[in-house]
């Protein structure tokens, strides 16, 4: 009897986790992933710990080594581009990136995990050397080697998003930094006022130059960037690091696979596209959110594994056990001694998901009263619900203190569609080393239903 064959586009996290789950639940299947880039599973969220020394070394940076793949019988092959899938007789073509050859490759079952691509912004001049995206491992080698260089002396950062990782890795090599944002606040797309203050406050006392609502029309430079032309001026540097956002990497399917309107393949509740047999997973999908109760962008490597499991486990299935459960979607925002993890959806993610929502911000002390304020530090809590049954639809924790584990609560609150109600009366541990009598979480509940403070 013949192995079934499996190809598995992207070596990522969702095409890792999808190859090594096969091989671990299945017997008989032939595994093959083909990944288009020289270095294999590269991890562009560890990019910041290994701009700024504190890992063991760029190879280091990644998901699996092709060995591990090699022990366990899944065959890998890089540079390795996939540029057609060919549905009338279920092959898909690969390019090799190095001489350009083709080749079409037979499935029984394919699994699409493209990715995305970093996007860079469409004005004049931005094929000047020196203007680096921030994903990527050859990315990561060119932002490396600059932040090296002691003649760059001034780095911008253009979006304030994820792009303040790269102003932290920039300060630790003694840059002086100007971060670029078109938005009113650092981090405003996923943070209400209160916390984007808290993280302007911090940047700004590491003296890093915010030019906020401020759009980029340009860059000026002879062969390499010399200036970043705005609307409200010219910003002279040496290094520009662009982190505005990702595309899906979809146009090579546009022909054949249905993509929404932004781009993203388009898959039902089981993660199957309209093509037989073709399956889609990872970030350049839109997967199931309970919180919207539709589909909607969470890009993340725990999503996108979450995903890749469930597809496994039901692959072969001709009608699914039952559907995808949902994600809730979680991310940690950092700068400097501030944390913050944010889940499910926010004001802005609510109205895109035709929600009617509120969010409700609760800010108090971490410890009782008796404790002096210099070892009781702020935390902060914002809770977004909806408006008529109060089910908690998304939620931030922030602090100096780590609080990063009051997001994983959170997280399962929205998971199983608890209610303010819940969580207000939900029994947590109580010791004055650590927390109140009643928790931060149970406090910003009471808060939000306008419950007395105790």
């Amino acid at each position: 009897m013949s192995k079934s064959k499996i190809v598995i586009i992207g070596a990522s996290h969702p095409g890792h986790e999808a190859a090594i789950e096969l091989v671990d639940r299945y017997k008989d299947l032939d595994v093959q992933v083909f990944e288009a880039s020289d270095f294999v599973s590269f991890m562009s969220c560890g990019m910041k710990l290994f701009l700024e020394g504190k890992t063991t070394g760029q190879d280091n940076v990644r998901n699996f080594a092709p060995d591990d793949f090699k022990e366990r019988g899944i065959k890998l092959q890089n540079n390795s581009e996939a540029i057609a899938v060919n549905p009338e007789n279920k092959t898909v073509t690969i390019k090799n990136t190095v001489d350009q050859t083709t080749t079409d490759v037979s499935y029984d079952k394919l699994i699409l995990t493209p990715g995305v691509n970093p996007q860079n912004i469409d004005v004049p001049g931005n094929d000047l050397d020196h203007i680096y995206l921030m994903r990527g491992y050859s990315w990561a080698s060119k932002i490396n080697e600059a932040l090296n260089d002691p003649s760059i002396k001034k780095v911008s950062v253009v979006g304030a998003g994820n792009g303040i990782s790269a102003v932290e890795a920039a300060l630790s090599h003694g840059k002086e930094v100007t971060l670029i944002d078109i938005n009113e606040a650092p981090l405003s797309n996923y943070l209400p006022e209160e916390f984007t203050d808290v993280f302007t406050k911090e940047l700004t006392d590491k003296k890093v130059d915010l030019l906020m609502d401020t759009k980029v029309t340009g860059f000026k430079g002879d062969g390499t960037v010399e200036a970043i032309v705005t609307d409200k001026g010219e910003v002279a540097t040496d290094l520009v690091i662009i982190t505005v956002g990702i595309k899906a990497n979809t146009d090579w399917l546009k022909d054949t696979v249905k993509l929404n309107k932004a781009g993203y393949i388009l898959t039902d509740e089981y993660f199957r596209t309209n093509l037989p047999d073709v399956y889609a997973v990872g970030d350049a999908i839109w997967p199931y959110s309970i919180p919207a109760n539709k589909n909607i962008p969470i890009p993340s490597a725990t999503a996108s594994r979450h995903e890749a499991q469930y597809l496994v486990n039901h692959l072969f299935e001709e009608k699914p056990a039952r559907p995808f459960y949902g994600l809730a979607g979680a991310q940690l925002l950092e700068f400097g001694d501030v944390h913050a993890v944010v889940t499910g959806l926010n004001s802005r993610t609510a109205k895109f998901a035709g929600i009617e929502a509120t969010t409700s911000v609760y800010v108090d002390h971490l410890r009782p009263d008796f404790i002096p304020d210099e070892d009781n530090p702020l935390g902060y809590v914002a809770l977004t619900f909806d408006k008529l049954n109060h089910q908690i639809l998304g939620g931030a924790v922030m602090s100096t203190y780590d609080l990063t584990g009051q997001g994983n609560v959170l997280s399962l609150a929205i998971s199983h569609r608890l209610t303010l109600e819940d969580l207000a009366e939900q029994d947590f541990f109580f010791s004055p080393s650590f927390d109140r009598q009643w928790s931060l979480l149970n406090l910003a509940a009471q808060h939000a239903l306008g419950w007395a403070k105790f």
